[in-house]
């Protein structure tokens, strides 16, 4: 910069002149200068951001592989000691002819589990059991909130649905709060609607099962395989639970803007499989369940597939089920059953 002109200065004015042209020709390539050092800072910056941001998901990574997997209710009773012979990835699991009740298949059947959101089932048959009107609008309140896992709901504390439209993401999606607005609202609010849960699987012979919530989220709602296929059988008989169960996009407007729901089973979307009713279902205790109705070699089959490993592995097995089936067309119980090892 050059340097301040004094009153008292000799200086003469072609001189200050000099000067001040020198001071303006030093601006531009100060402000170049400045540019230049801001800029090497920003992809300096920019540089330890990338750093950082990749030894965060580095660390995530190895989190992930360090932490150990949950033990499920299954793994605890130790269920997963027991083999069968299509190297099933679930802990428990059935294979009915509907028609006749023939047991085709069974694996630790008779253990009553934690069944998650395969409680919703029974939750839908006891709502269209009590002939409500299924266009009455239901507001989901703060009490519809998952204060025990906390779980994420795309309806918002507020929304305003029609029980139908409750009751329709509830069985494609598994939206729990849809399903807690269905108790809340049954007469007598969400007590009787447990205690008529219950009845209900009293009245079906499903003696391993106790229910506590109509969503699944609690692991003390519990049954077993034997018992689901006595619960898919019944379900079956209601249009409105193999309609809506098996729908697989959905769009209700509650209130803000409308949502876009999905199937939670993709074998739904596979045009190779015919299925006529279905239920998916996950918490930490019960692992990744999976109950269906589906035609196979042109005979309905109810499949009960609890506890099993990993994500895809429910959607795997009901594969290996199938595919056993079409080979051996629908051999007897005894040549299948799961043996210790």
């Amino acid at each position: 910069m050059a340097a301040p002109v004094s009153a008292a200065s000799s200086t003469t004015h072609s001189a200050a002149k000099k000067r001040s042209h020198a001071a303006h020709s030093a601006k531009p390539a100060a402000k170049s200068a400045a540019k230049s050092t801001a800029k090497a800072a920003h992809h300096k910056t920019v540089a330890v951001k990338s750093h950082r941001k990749t030894a965060v998901k580095h660390a995530a990574v190895a989190a992930a592989v360090a932490a150990p997997a949950v033990a499920t209710a299954g793994d605890m009773a130790g269920l997963h000691a027991k083999r069968d012979p299509l190297a099933l990835r679930s802990n428990a699991a059935l294979v009915m002819d509907q028609n006749t009740g023939q047991i085709l298949f069974e694996k630790n059947a008779s253990v009553a589990l934690p069944i998650a959101s395969l409680t919703k089932l029974m939750t839908a048959m006891v709502v269209l059991e009590a002939r409500q009107n299924m266009d009455e609008i239901l507001q989901v309140t703060d009490d519809d909130v998952d204060r025990e896992r906390f779980s994420a709901s795309r309806l918002r504390v507020g929304s305003q649905l029609s029980r139908a439209n409750m009751l329709h993401i509830a069985l494609m999606s598994s939206e729990n709060r849809a399903a807690s607005a269905l108790g809340r609202h049954y007469p007598g609010g969400l007590p009787a609607f447990v205690a008529a849960m219950n009845a209900k699987a009293r009245t079906l012979g499903m003696s391993d099962t106790r229910y506590v919530d109509p969503t699944g989220l609690s692991s003390n709602n519990v049954a077993s395989a034997r018992d689901l296929a006595k619960l898919v059988n019944a379900a079956y008989h209601f249009p409105t639970i193999r309609e809506y169960s098996t729908d697989d996009h959905y769009q209700v407007d509650p209130g803000k803007r409308p949502i876009q729901y999905t199937t939670s089973n993709r074998l739904v979307l596979n045009p190779n499989w015919k299925i006529g009713l279905q239920k998916t279902g996950y918490i930490n205790e019960a692992g990744r369940c999976l109950v269906m109705q589906a035609t196979i070699e042109s005979r309905p089959v109810i499949m009960v597939f609890l506890d099993s490993k990993g994500k895809d592995s429910r959607i795997a097995d009901a594969s290996r089920i199938r595919k056993w089936l079409e080979a051996s067309k629908f051999p007897m119980l005894t040549q299948v059953s799961a043996k210790q090892g």
